[in-house]
């Protein structure tokens, strides 16, 4: 993936990102309203050795101190320093566990030791700082002691008693706070990664250049209504999915050459990607671009188009092939822009002997020799085999994905289906395409913005479709 796709991901999963941070950040202020505070209070003392008065005697004696000074500060977290303490403090502990709350740091090439206790209480911390000062001392000079009659030559000077504590030292709640927040964002990077990694579903392009080598002719927005209003170019033509299938049209027109073939099977992997919608669409919208135009449906098994353009279909496709009719006995102009269409009629019992029987090809071309374009409506490529074998003896396959609703491994899978039967995806459509977020339909690949093509005097597609009910209440 390249910093795109990372880009993408995050548009994608900001939500599931900013979560996991409040989470964090919630869990980090909880840790701190749970955790007891503690108290930390430190004395400090200075550490010399009494020595002669010489340069020499105070040089030996500092030099002795900082080497021995190390060895001073692990006497304090010991029994014979802590246990003192806790007598005559009165403590209801153990010189083992005070030991965890004691504390001796000294700074390389100084003699002093910072002596610092915690407790949940500040004036106990303080007290016991104190006592642990004291009670080092006398120890120290029970370690080290002087010849006859005479003092220790360590000597322990406290210079700064413990002062009660006013603000605990644990929790810290701007740091938990801080480190819930980038766990959070951490863990929500991670899983917004794993869930595009594992997510298969194709979703735009990028997805669609990963399993199919062919090209993208165009992508058609999602839009909700298209159960009541399929032919989106005849009812709606000035709406942003209807400028989507003129752009559709025009890079189709690249496809097709004086020398090359004029058919092309529109197909799906799995029923429900708009594969007959968008070729209905797009027969009418080439044909309104001037083209001869025949649509036939192929889909002996589920026939719509019949249905999506309100004509009779109980005549049609099959009748030709068995010999029952004519061509154009069955052919069926529809508009006034020579779109022609030839339904599907009677669903037969073998569909695919008959879309790869001899009258079959013989027909694909006759109608190249009429018409600019032949499209046929087929069914989809993955539960039957029918629109790989239409495919093989036309210009090739128009493959529609339907975006968040086929998986990769099922385009793939259709792909394979066509270069087994020797033909191949001559483009793909998109269709399904989110109108916000990163697969959005805009500017970019496929055409054009919302508000392009629109002016003062124009409706709007919402404008348009409340303006037709309103005749149609009118109507009745």
């Amino acid at each position: 993936m390249d910093i795109h796709d990372y880009l993408r991901i995050l548009r994608k999963s900001w939500v599931l990102i900013l979560a996991l941070i409040l989470l964090g950040i919630a869990a980090g202020s909880l840790v701190s309203i749970l955790t007891t505070p503690s108290f930390q209070a430190t004395t400090k003392v200075f550490i010399s050795v009494q020595s002669g008065g010489t340069v020499s005697d105070l040089t030996q004696g500092s030099n002795f101190t900082q080497n021995q000074v190390k060895s001073y500060t692990d006497v304090v977290v010991t029994p014979a320093v802590l246990q003192p303490v806790i007598d005559e403090l009165k403590l209801n502990t153990t010189a083992a566990e005070l030991a965890k709350h004691v504390s001796a740091t000294t700074s390389p090439d100084t003699v002093v030791v910072d002596i610092g206790v915690t407790d949940p209480s500040p004036e106990a911390a303080a007290a016991i700082a104190n006592q642990v000062a004291t009670s080092f001392e006398e120890t120290v000079g029970a370690l080290v002691p002087g010849g006859t009659g005479s003092a220790s030559p360590v000597k322990i000077t406290v210079l700064q008693d413990a002062l009660v504590p006013l603000a605990p030292v644990t929790p810290n709640t701007a740091l938990n706070i801080e480190l819930g927040a980038l766990v959070g964002l951490v863990v929500a990077l991670v899983a917004a990664v794993l869930r595009q990694t594992l997510d298969t579903r194709v979703r735009n392009e990028h997805d669609v250049e990963q399993v199919a080598e062919a090209p993208i002719l165009g992508g058609i927005i999602y839009d909700a209504s298209t159960a009541e209003h399929p032919l989106v170019v005849h009812d709606d033509p000035r709406s942003p999915r209807a400028e989507s299938f003129r752009t559709l049209r025009t890079n189709l027109q690249f496809l097709v050459t004086p020398e090359s073939r004029r058919s092309f099977v529109i197909t799906s992997s799995i029923p429900g990607e708009g594969k007959s919608t968008s070729t209905a669409n797009l027969a009418i919208v080439t044909a309104t671009a001037g083209s001869r135009v025949v649509l036939i449906d192929a889909d002996l098994r589920k026939p719509r188009v019949a249905q999506y353009l309100g004509l009779e279909g109980g005549a049609g496709l099959t009748d030709v092939l068995v010999g029952r009719a004519e061509l154009d006995e069955v052919l069926q102009p529809w508009g006034a822009n020579g779109l022609f269409v030839l339904p599907a009629g009677r669903v037969p019992p073998n569909p695919s002997e008959l879309l790869s029987s001899p009258a079959m090809i013989q027909l694909i071309e006759t109608l190249e020799e009429r018409f600019d374009f032949v499209l046929f409506d087929s069914p989809p490529l993955l539960p039957v085999t029918d629109a790989a074998i239409l495919a093989k003896h036309t210009a090739g396959a128009l493959l529609v994905v339907g975006a968040s609703k086929v998986h990769r491994g099922q385009v793939r899978g259709s792909v394979a289906a066509l270069k087994n039967v020797g033909s191949g995806v001559a483009g793909v459509i998109i269709t399904m395409l989110p109108t916000r977020g990163p697969d959005s339909y805009g500017y970019g690949r496929y055409g054009y913005g919302y508000e392009y093509g629109y002016d003062d005097n124009t409706p709007t597609p919402k404008e348009a479709r409340q303006a037709r009910k309103s005749k149609l209440r009118e109507a009745t």
